[in-house]
């Protein structure tokens, strides 16, 4: 069968990469950019490992981006991201990601989408997903996105220049309310059983449930994690009555793979990362472990990292229970180190509202050139 060149480029952002597109160089939002997104990065694969594609064989590794250049007022660059299965035909669009919206920048610059002029920058970037806007900072050096830097990504080896992402406004983002289930607080049934959680939707939708709720510590391994099939059944059925609570599905069968997302949650205790090193106990505020896709995530999401930050904001949410005193920003210790989030969330007449989250990642064009997908 022939090969189908598209221009593509490959990139790291924060804790996930992805294949980078521009708009005009795909088809139309539909089955045939999904067919072709699919192909790209090796999806469906029953051997989980996507060896035939760009992909890696995790969620945070089975993504696609597509940006435009803007014509809203007040907006530089629109950017739809995909989430692609790995062992099925399926391709989600029902969230961001935090991660790679640290590259959609530096991949704009390169594909000629906006132009910089050197120095500390800011672009305004509307991610079409959520429907909601992003404030990018970042250092443009010889009309590119500064790469070398002295921040550290947990997760990600070395050091990178540095690149805030702030949400504004980021409550809602797919549901239309911070607290789209009416509390901070809401039960959730699964198999006769009921479990305390927070609902939070800001920058992506979250279900936080206690680790002594299910019975582990929050300091598992993913691996350990994973492998726990009765918890991951729980995980996911939970998951899945979220999403109904919430209103993105009217049955748990119906809920997206991509969203809500689920995380244990744990107060400060003393951990071990991937890679063998030992995080005291006051090393960070709240212990993590999110689960993406039917898989633990070996860092966490960077939109679960914003939605953790605001939801820390807010009294009385299995956050803020297990960090009380996050003010200046609440320190996540995840699968592979300490992630900083900070969020400002103010009160108003009709509840908690959410001004805007914000975190650091870095970033790094890996390839560009064209990706090969078979001709249809």
């Amino acid at each position: 069968m022939a090969q189908r060149w598209i221009d593509a480029a490959f990139l790291r952002g924060g804790t996930s990469k992805g294949l980078f597109f521009r708009e005009g160089d795909v088809p139309p939002a539909g089955p045939e950019r999904d067919a072709l997104f699919l192909r790209a990065l090796g999806s469906p694969d029953p051997f989980g490992r996507q060896l035939d594609g760009m992909g890696g064989g995790l969620s945070s590794l089975s993504k696609i981006v597509v940006v435009r250049a803007s014509d809203r007022p007040g907006v530089d660059l629109e950017y739809t991201f995909g989430q692609a299965a790995i062992r099925e035909p399926v391709m989600d669009y029902s969230g961001n990601c935090g991660n790679l919206s640290a590259a959609v920048v530096p991949f704009a610059l390169g594909a000629g989408l906006i132009a910089l002029d050197d120095g500390d920058r800011t672009v305004a970037v509307h991610n079409t997903n959520t429907d909601k806007p992003i404030r990018v900072r970042l250092a443009v050096e010889d009309g590119a996105a500064a790469t070398e830097g002295p921040l550290a990504i947990p997760g990600v080896a070395g050091t990178g220049a540095p690149i805030e992402l702030e949400y504004l406004e980021p409550g809602g983002a797919r549901t239309g309310a911070l607290l789209p289930a009416g509390d901070v607080r809401t039960a959730l049934r699964h198999e006769g059983r009921e479990y305390a959680a927070s609902l939070v939707d800001a920058a992506t939708p979250m279900v936080l449930v206690a680790a002594r709720e299910l019975g582990v510590t929050g300091t598992e391994s993913p691996d350990e994690l994973d492998a726990d099939a009765g918890l991951q059944a729980l995980l996911d059925g939970l998951r899945r009555a979220g999403a109904v609570a919430i209103g993105l599905a009217g049955r748990p069968e119906e809920a997206p793979l991509a969203v809500p997302k689920i995380a244990v949650v744990a107060g400060p205790r003393t951990a071990r990362t991937i890679d063998g090193a030992e995080l005291p106990a006051d090393a960070a505020d709240v212990v993590m472990r999110v689960i993406s896709m039917g898989q633990t995530h070996r860092a966490i999401p960077g939109a679960a990292a914003l939605a953790v930050a605001v939801a820390a904001r807010l009294t009385g949410s299995v956050v803020a229970e297990a960090a009380p005193d996050t003010e200046g920003g609440v320190r996540i210790a995840t699968p592979s180190g300490v992630v900083t989030a900070r969020a400002v969330v103010t009160r108003r007449p009709g509840g908690p509202h959410a001004v805007s989250a914000s975190l650091l990642r870095t970033a790094r064009p890996l390839m560009r050139g064209q990706v090969a997908v078979p001709a249809v």
